[in-house]
């Protein structure tokens, strides 16, 4: 199972490598810097609003869903029409409370507008992941790997396209990126569906049962309750920032948010992908899950501290480089927003085992505390230091959080948490943090210093055994085996 896992995480994570930085700094980043701090701030904060209640959009159906077919992968043929349906209504009642909320909120009519295609955007990438989730429960997890990246592919076509032509790229829109969006995330959809269909005897059928809906509903309301928390002190930061500091600060602010969400996007949300349904196989035939948990932590925790120490020491010269309006400030409030992947990656592990085990109520308890938590000092640092005070809040509620999620796997799920283990990976840190501030000392020039800390930290994970030469040695030879064959 071990071996199983790494092969295909490794795999999803190689895949998504290789496309979603693309889109991350050539499309993304590329449309914030063409058509303002402004515009893409707007355009942020009308995203995040959509996010916090996807919720009504998603009802936690696609964890119940990946969580269910993986335990019982006979019952995808008969739920699938159902939850189909299921998900289509729950589209339209979250679009009209989210636009009812715009409309409360004294949007005006051009916001409106452009909420609307956000909105579609999230209904369909709700679908597709829906759709993804059933893939991955029937333990596809390279095809759920591929298909994880259709439409960023997609996208990078499109907009490339749009951004690169001379008649276009010169007078690019927001709504352009908005429209090609949509346009990649139907098609998108369309795959997936050809895909699962050839892999699983399906229909596409509308199924109003009513008994079988209320009960889809009433098992995911749990998953729904907690995913609805943890989008609320996830995203509510920019929501929050554009009413109070204003659309400039939200795009500053997104600047930053950007390199985190490309992190997630890459190791945690790819691991938690994979974790599910994986966890949930495990727990149902009573396997031990010690050895996947100390083995996924050993991978994301090592690189998020890496990650997090880089952009702390030599976060303004990146932003420099990534953004023509950045200033040193920028790389200060970069510092601290890559400071929450930490909390993440232990989260995206934890959290997803809790869910794995139906702990649902704890996770809500967790996730509320958090959320709680998150807005109370939102709005006192927000008011006092703008996006670095968001940022601040940011990595202190996911570090905060993801300890949160460890204690209860420790105490529900005698997950092993020895202290030897715990202090390499603080004595890790230390070391790292120490490299970084010793490179500034060189007064080299930041690519050649980033590149000293890199080299160090990469040869630090194996001096410390996160990652072992043996281990690594047996996929190879395990792959060149099964090529050969």
């Amino acid at each position: 199972m071990r071996r199983f896992f790494v092969k295909n995480i490794l795999f999803v994570i190689t895949v998504n490598a290789l496309v979603k930085p693309i889109w991350v700094f050539f499309i993304d980043r590329v449309v914030q810097n063409r058509v303002g701090e402004a515009a893409y701030g707007t355009y942020s904060s009308l995203l995040s609003l959509s996010i916090i209640f996807s919720i009504i959009l998603d009802f936690g159906i696609t964890n119940y869903n990946s969580r269910t077919i993986s335990q019982n992968p006979d019952e995808l043929k008969t739920l699938f029409p159902s939850m189909l349906t299921a998900r289509l209504l729950l589209i339209l009642i979250y679009t009209g409370i989210v636009c009812g909320v715009a409309f409360a909120s004294g949007y005006e009519l051009w916001e409106i507008g452009m909420l609307c295609g956000v909105l579609l955007i999230q209904s369909l990438n709700s679908l597709l992941l829906f759709i993804r989730s059933n893939v991955a429960a029937l333990q596809k997890f390279k095809t759920d790997g591929m298909l994880s990246v259709t439409d960023r592919f997609l996208m990078i076509l499109v907009c490339g396209f749009l951004l690169v032509f001379p008649n276009t790229g010169s007078n690019f829109k927001i709504e352009w990126f908005i429209i090609a969006q949509i346009a990649c995330y139907f098609t998108a959809c369309v795959i997936a569906y050809s895909v699962l269909k050839q892999i699983h005897e399906i229909k596409l059928r509308i199924s109003l049962h009513a008994p079988t809906l209320f009960k889809i509903i009433k098992d995911s309301s749990w998953y729904a309750l907690f995913i609805f928390l943890m989008s609320v002190y996830i995203r509510s930061d920019m929501q929050l920032l554009k009413w109070i500091g204003g659309a400039e600060q939200a795009g500053i602010y997104t600047a930053s948010y950007r390199l985190l969400d490309v992190s997630i996007n890459m190791f945690g949300s790819m691991f938690a992908a994979v974790l599910l349904p994986l966890f949930g196989k495990m727990l149902a035939e009573k396997q031990d899950v010690n050895q996947i948990v100390t083995l996924c932590v050993n991978i994301m925790l090592p690189i998020s501290f890496i990650v997090s120490v880089a952009a702390a020491f030599y976060g303004a010269p990146i932003m420099h480089l990534l953004y023509p309006a950045a200033t040193d400030h920028w790389g200060i409030i970069f510092g601290w927003v890559m400071a929450a992947f930490p909390g993440f990656s232990i989260m995206y592990v934890y959290s997803t085992l809790l869910t794995a085990n139906g702990n649902l109520k704890i996770l809500s308890l967790i996730a509320g505390v958090g959320a709680i938590f998150n807005i109370l000092l939102n709005i006192y640092f927000i008011e006092k230091q703008q996006a670095l005070g968001a940022a601040i809040v940011c990595a202190i509620t996911e570090t905060l959080v993801g300890i949160g999620y460890i204690i209860f796997c420790v105490k529900r799920l005698n997950v092993s948490m020895k202290t030897r283990w715990i202090l390499s990976h603080i004595v890790f840190l230390c070391l790292i943090t120490a490299i970084a501030y010793g490179t500034t000392l060189l007064h080299l020039n930041w690519l050649y210093a980033i590149s000293i800390f890199a080299v160090a930290c990469c040869l630090l994970v194996f001096v410390f055994g996160f990652i072992s030469v043996q281990g690594v040695k047996q996929l190879i030879s395990s792959k060149t085996n099964s090529a050969a064959t």
